[in-house]
């Protein structure tokens, strides 16, 4: 099963904050973003630390493992939506994560030192 979304504005903002952060290209900063982001969610449901994804422009192509195939379509069937809209807003949520921005960061936030 492949899973094809295209990243969120919010996805591709978060990719070139990290880039230019690291000096890094806009497209490479999003393939990183969007495996951080998947890395995450396998780890979380299905103890897995390695990724099949590819990334085309802004067009995100992953073959998740069995566990989180089920997991995205369980959710899609309970509210309707299509499994790549599932797993888009579930990368989305990582799209902010890791940028250490602390003019962003809440108050009451822990410390990223």
């Amino acid at each position: 099963m492949t899973v094809t979304f295209e990243a969120s504005d919010r996805l591709v903002e978060g990719a070139e904050e990290w880039g230019n952060q690291r000096m890094m290209d806009t497209e490479d900063a999003l393939e990183s973003k969007v495996e951080q982001a998947l890395l995450e969610i396998e780890n979380l449901l299905a103890n897995e630390f390695d990724v099949d994804f590819t990334v085309d422009g802004t067009t995100v192509h992953y073959e998740p493992v069995p566990d989180v195939a089920s997991f995205l379509e369980a959710q899609a069937d309970e509210h309707d939506v299509s499994v790549a809209e599932i797993l888009r807003i579930h990368v989305d949520l990582y799209a902010r994560v890791f940028l250490h921005d602390d003019e962003e960061r809440p108050p009451n936030a822990p410390g990223v030192e």
